[in-house]
């Protein structure tokens, strides 16, 4: 099985941050006035959650302008100390009784300065509204902003030209290297969420399920893909917790529970020669299952604490 050791989840998000930024600053940079481009979170609340959008004043330049309390349910209301912070980051102030009405943050710069307009946006949804992970954006906005930057080598399926694998994902592939299963996985994966995956420096890719989130790893030889989770940080009793992983992998039929460090892992192996995409389907499914079902009560048995929390309910 491709090791995870090495997995840092902290550099993992940063770098998607990262990678985030740089993909939207391409997009702002061709925003014109036929229409705008709005980045909202993903919330499971009826309440109205944080966004940022983007549109042309005139030619040559583009406003930003971000949610406000005025346009915030209560669950996402800014305290003082986020408000003066998106003041300190370059937002101008809303103010409901200008002449244009806003109730919103707002910034204006040349589109050929879209990198720093990215980067405001991205600071206010990482920094202020506390979105923990690109993947917790709405996915119906993401479309152009997660699509990959230059050419990509398309996937060929022998038999088949340039089509892609059959809807009914038991069309088999053989990967000629890492590189091919890695593309092969995108595909899927894109056609599973409706927008190409990030990846890290690393390879890692992240999946948004419920509060928590999988990551998938090709591993160096191209045989499998490891898909798996960080359940639980920071547990305090290596051998109460390796006693009590023991007896749930005694338990568990498709996933392995591990001990990495003072982390928890769950991991599962996707055999890859040949890379049969209902088995992806599948793994994700059962990742998805275990992650959001498990990763509460285990960290309360061992004392530590989740990778997330609602973005809604931070302080």
């Amino acid at each position: 099985m491709a090791e995870i050791d090495d997995f840092d989840l902290d550099r993992s998000t940063a770098q998607a941050w990262t990678e985030f930024e740089a993909r939207l600053a391409e997009v702002i940079s061709m925003i014109d006035d036929s229409a705008d481009l709005t980045i909202a979170t993903d919330v499971v609340h009826s309440e109205r959650g944080p966004y940022v959008t983007f549109h042309a004043v005139d030619a040559g330049t583009v406003r930003a302008e971000a949610a406000g309390n005025a346009e915030l349910g209560d669950h996402f209301q800014l305290g003082a100390e986020q408000v003066e912070a998106m003041c300190g980051l370059g937002w101008q102030r809303p103010d409901a009784g200008s002449p244009l009405g806003r109730t919103a943050f707002w910034a204006e710069a040349p589109q050929e300065d879209c990198e720093r307009i990215a980067e405001l946006a991205v600071a206010a949804l990482r920094d202020v509204y506390r979105v923990q992970h690109p993947v917790f954006l709405a996915p119906d906005h993401l479309a152009e902003v997660l699509r990959p930057r230059g050419p990509t080598e398309p996937v060929v399926v022998p038999g088949a030209g340039l089509q892609r694998i059959e809807s009914t994902g038991f069309a088999s592939v053989l990967p000629r290297s890492r590189q091919h299963l890695t593309q092969l996985v995108d595909a899927e994966l894109a056609a599973m969420f409706g927008h190409p995956p990030i990846r890290d420096d690393e390879g890692d890719v992240a999946i948004r399920v419920g509060s928590t989130m999988v990551f998938l790893r090709t591993a160096n030889d191209g045989q499998e893909v490891v898909v798996f989770a960080a359940l639980v940080h920071d547990v305090s009793g290596r051998s109460r917790a390796a006693e009590g992983l023991n007896d749930l992998n005694v338990e568990a039929r498709w996933v392995k529970f591990q001990l990495v460090r003072d982390r928890v892992f769950a991991t599962l192996s996707v055999p890859a020669r040949p890379f049969v995409p209902a088995h992806l389907q599948q793994a994700v499914r059962i990742m998805s299952e275990v992650a959001d079902g498990i990763d509460d009560e285990l960290a309360s048995k061992l004392h530590g604490r989740t990778t997330f929390v609602d973005p809604g309910e931070s302080s």
